[in-house]
């Protein structure tokens, strides 16, 4: 079977619950057979990872991570503190990364600025080839394929060779994992923002205070923070830069004023 192959992306295609162990299975034999473990996320903010339809957890279950090694997804600071994570809300394409940086095939700029400091233990990997997976909603997943060879720093060869299969059959998982266990919707489909919501969220999508914003709106600045406290229920948001990046997402603001 080659690397790329439809018959690949067929048997990492999640339909059902009961699908969910199978796929993960066909993605951890790929990775496997190219000397890698795969270390799927279904969301890089949440510390939950993956499970099959009877709840299992997948990294367990089915990639064979093991006792020492679980804290990859425990640590709930993970996706604030880990260079890779990071990575993933920068670029959308696979890329590898070392202690050294990220590299990518095409150049990208704000991957130079992350901070790369005490890679190995932030990461918990010495290197890996990441593929970042951007979902609807505002949502990122990731697969990160780790070599199986602890020792090995230098991925680029791999990098070249393996990443557009990787990424397929990573986004493939990922996506369809999604799909099928996502039973509540990250944003229902009859909340809209209002008007003032929109106008708000605008202002302080290029820096505004709540207090610059009233003053420009000429409203109370409890109205602004109820706008946007409301924006950011609707959104299913965690905070006010996740209110304004999921709304610039589902198109209702730009963030290129």
């Amino acid at each position: 079977m080659s690397l790329l192959s439809q018959e690949n992306i067929d048997a990492v295609r999640v339909s059902s619950p009961a699908g969910i162990r199978p796929a993960a299975e066909a993605l951890h034999k790929i990775a496997m057979d190219l000397g890698y473990r795969a270390a799927p996320a279904h969301d890089i903010a949440d510390k939950r990872t993956p499970v099959d339809g009877e709840g299992k957890v997948l990294a367990i279950e089915v990639f064979g991570w093991g006792d020492d090694e679980r804290v990859w997804w425990r640590n709930s600071r993970i996706a604030l503190d880990s260079p890779l994570t990071t990575a993933c809300r920068f670029e959308s394409q696979p890329f590898w990364a070392n202690a050294q940086g990220f590299r990518t095939r095409e150049p990208n700029a704000y991957l130079t600025s992350i901070d790369i400091a005490n890679f190995e233990q932030r990461a918990m990997t010495r290197a890996c080839i990441a593929v970042p997976v951007h979902l609807p909603f505002g949502q990122i997943g990731a697969v990160s394929f780790n070599p199986l060879d602890k020792e090995r720093t230098d991925l680029s060869e791999d990098f070249l060779r393996l990443s557009d299969a990787l990424g397929l059959y990573a986004r493939t998982f990922i996506a369809t994992y999604i799909q099928v266990m996502g039973s509540t919707q990250a944003l229902p489909p009859e909340s809209r923002l209002s008007k003032r919501e929109v106008e708000c969220l605008r202002w302080a999508a290029i820096g505004k205070t709540d207090l610059e914003i009233s003053m420009i709106m000429s409203r109370s600045r409890a109205t602004v923070r109820f706008h946007i406290h409301n924006a950011a229920t609707k959104l299913n948001a965690v905070n006010r830069s996740q209110t304004v990046f999921k709304a610039a997402q589902l198109g209702y603001i730009s963030l290129h004023n």
